[in-house]
């Protein structure tokens, strides 16, 4: 079924601003409240899961949707918006038959248990990666895609000159300094976990298995300027549930909980593994060495999920801003909160320091309910311990916010904090710019989207 065929859903994640939007539009000079400032130049984009056809309405999972990316092209104080598919060769061939070929995530038992190897398809539909002057779109089961700027256009699949031998993780990290992308795949069947570096010219150049002791949900990694991090916690891959009809993960402490910091251009002999209490992250805020030790913050929940299960806690699965400092010489671990109060989760930093100290992070703080939603943003201080709130306001919904550097600025925080904001009332979208040193301020432009822009996964800013 074409999810444009039904308006009658009983999935909350194809109901309210879930709901997919069809129309490929392009919409220049878009009304501003407010002024959009003259000191930033490039591309605010968001890629997210939205689907052309769904197989089975209740069956349906966020993860399943085809990737579509949400561009707001910023330059000489206006804007322009455009939103496309990843032309993937799987929605091809969907939209050519007319109807679904390729399963979700939760009917994969259905078609095991028949003894049937069901299709996958390559979406590209949660984050994306600017490296070698090159955007890409990512999805971690499979290679990425390269777009084009501002025009969103599809170009195909990149296999970095045939280099890539594995599935590219949704977040490889860049640092600005070498010019690498540290980058790995992991998989439900081994090799479980195989990490390459790839250099400033676009081809891997280091490729090696990394040993763990089950196929486990790694949807993250960290880099400092001489190692990389793999988190390799509880979310367990358990093909006898998903047969009896469960979940393709479950969470299983029993596995262990730890933390591998691999040198950069190291392997399986070389990754030192250290215990941490039972803990969960989707997403790593940063990572950088002082001294013997290697800093590692990042958004923990108490469990890890990709459902929650039946009458549990919520919260346990939220994240909330944490440390861990890992000792190289001593092994010493020490794990600390950096707040209690707000949950939160997609923290985000200035994108140079990846893999340096950073004084300032951002993430998106959760209102809790029912279905717990996005509500404002928070900037948090390494150096003071101090939280600001940017609120949205009532009916609002965030997502993902990017830091966009002002041309020429001095200070860390010397830019903006971008993010797209839904209006739960009004069911329209608009582009929110914050001024990050002035940030629990009204937002310095607020950008109308001409059409709904639909919740997504990860933001990123390219200066033009």
């Amino acid at each position: 079924m074409s999810v444009a065929e039904s308006s009658n859903y009983t999935n909350p994640s194809l109901e309210g601003n879930n709901k997919p939007v069809f129309d490929e539009i392009t919409a220049s000079d878009l009304e501003v409240i407010g002024e959009i400032p003259a000191d930033i130049s490039g591309n605010f984009l968001r890629v997210g899961p939205n689907p052309f056809y769904v197989p089975d309405v209740e069956k349906y999972h966020i993860f399943d949707g085809d990737g579509m990316i949400h561009g707001v092209h910023i330059s000489g104080g206006k804007a322009t918006y455009r939103n496309r598919f990843i032309d993937s060769d799987g929605l091809r061939d969907e939209r050519k038959e007319g109807h679904w070929i390729y399963p979700g995530m939760n009917m994969y038992g259905d078609f095991l248990a028949k003894g049937e190897i069901p299709k996958s398809k390559n979406t590209g539909n949660t984050a994306m990666v600017f490296h070698n002057d090159q955007l890409f779109a990512l999805m971690e089961g499979g290679t990425p895609y390269r777009v084009t700027l501002p025009e969103l256009e599809t170009q195909g699949e990149h296999d970095f000159d045939g280099t890539l031998t594995h599935n590219f993780t949704a977040h490889p990290k860049v640092d600005v300094k070498s010019g690498e992308m540290m980058t790995f795949g992991y998989s439900p069947t081994p090799p479980f976990l195989t990490y390459s570096v790839v250099d400033p010219k676009g081809r891997a150049v280091h490729t090696k298995e990394i040993s763990i002791p089950k196929g486990v949900m790694m949807h993250d990694c960290a880099i400092t300027e001489n190692y990389t991090i793999f988190p390799d916690l509880p979310l367990v891959f358990d093909f006898d549930k998903l047969l009896s009809g469960g979940s393709m993960i479950g969470w299983e402490p029993e596995n262990g909980c730890r933390i591998g910091i691999v040198p950069r251009m190291g392997d399986d002999t070389t990754v030192r593994w250290f215990e941490i209490e039972e803990s969960f992250l989707f997403h790593v805020s940063n990572s950088w060495e002082e001294g013997d030790e290697v800093v590692f913050q990042a958004c923990r929940s108490n469990r890890g999920g990709i459902e929650a299960a039946p009458g549990s806690d919520m919260r346990d699965q939220l994240g909330q801003l944490h440390e861990w400092r890992f000792n190289m010489s001593t092994g010493e671990v020490t794990s600390k909160a950096l707040d209690r109060e707000y949950y939160c989760d997609f923290p985000r930093i200035h994108d140079d320091l990846v893999g340096y100290q950073n004084r300032y992070l951002y993430a998106a703080r959760f209102r809790l309910g029912d279905v717990p939603v996005f509500d404002g943003e928070m900037k948090y201080d390494n150096q003071t311990g101090e939280i600001q709130v940017h609120q949205f306001g009532d009916n609002c919904e965030s997502g993902e916010a990017i830091f966009a550097p002002r041309i020429g600025g001095v200070d860390e925080d010397d830019g903006y904090v971008i993010c797209f904001v839904y209006d739960t009332e009004a069911e329209t979208s608009e582009c929110h710019i914050i001024d990050a040193k002035r940030f629990e301020d009204e937002p310095v432009a607020r950008i109308k989207i001409p059409q709904r822009v639909p919740h997504g996964f990860h933001a990123s800013w390219v200066a033009d």
